[in-house]
């Protein structure tokens, strides 16, 4: 395993989570909660995880990243942006006629490899780069990044039956496991337990690890450079809403943004 700066890291997500709660906020909307979910395991994949290069997005060795859970563009952006992809100075266009930076991810951002906010559509986008990239004998990785809510469609499984039974073991989902989705807990909408075992019963090589803990995140992302003769899939335990008291585990931020007051009470709860 590459040794990592965790402190370094860690003072990094804080910085994310200030900026993403300050976007949406600007905007007056947004989905804060799912995108506090995400940020460690989307600073781990351009910390360590993917082969990329922020000064050239189009680098035709690098990886790629599909983010499926498209409203998660608040996250995106800012860890995108705080790897130098872009600058920071287009923050306060988010979500405005024009800017960039779009509700759901779009390719206009420099590292967004395709438009997603249409659930269920991202791993079968994940599969045909990597197939394309398997027919031109290239090494790319493809990586893609689904909500747990989202897992519910069946366009999912459809894609995961597709990667196994293609042999398609350069492809890593990742599921940002928060267990709330729009309408409440994940488990009283449509149970998705026993999760791992459904993965590993579509023909998937499975490891569970802690969504927020950059050794566990490398720890999966290693197993997955290792992979062979099956598609891969990361389960990274998270918390909805993550580092923000009154957010955390909480359905109700799935599309809100916080007022004044909140943005104040949630930076004054991260800087401490």
């Amino acid at each position: 395993m590459k040794e990592i700066d965790i402190q370094s890291l860690e003072e990094k997500a804080i910085v994310c989570r200030k900026e993403i709660l300050q976007i949406i906020h600007s905007a007056a909307c947004g989905h804060p909660g799912g995108s506090l979910s995400a940020v460690e395991i989307l600073i781990a994949l351009y910390a360590f995880g993917l082969r990329h290069d922020p000064k050239n997005p189009q680098w035709e060795e690098r990886d790629r990243l599909i983010i499926s859970k498209g409203h998660a563009s608040p996250a995106t952006y800012v860890v995108l942006a705080n790897f130098e992809y872009f600058s920071k100075d287009e923050y306060p266009g988010y979500r405005k006629f024009g800017s960039i930076l779009q509700g759901h991810v779009h390719r206009k951002v420099p590292g967004v490899e395709f438009n997603t906010g249409s659930l269920g559509h991202g791993l079968s986008v994940a599969n045909g780069m990597a197939l394309g990239a398997k027919m031109q004998n290239k090494d790319t990785r493809v990586f893609c990044l689904l909500g747990d809510g989202e897992i519910q469609e069946g366009s999912v499984w459809e894609a995961a039956m597709t990667a196994a039974h293609h042999n398609i073991d350069h492809v890593c989902a990742i599921i940002d496991y928060n267990k709330v989705q729009e309408n409440g807990p994940v488990k009283d909408i449509k149970a998705l337990e026993p999760l791992a075992d459904k993965w590993k019963s579509f023909g998937w090589n499975v490891v569970d690890v802690d969504g927020h803990d950059y050794n566990s995140l490398q720890q999966g992302l290693d197993d997955f450079k290792q992979n062979k003769g099956k598609p891969f899939v990361i389960i990274a335990n998270t918390v909805k809403g993550k580092g923000v008291s009154f957010m955390e585990g909480q359905s109700k931020w799935h599309g809100k943004a916080p007022n004044d007051d909140q943005l104040k009470k949630a930076l004054s709860e991260l800087s401490t």
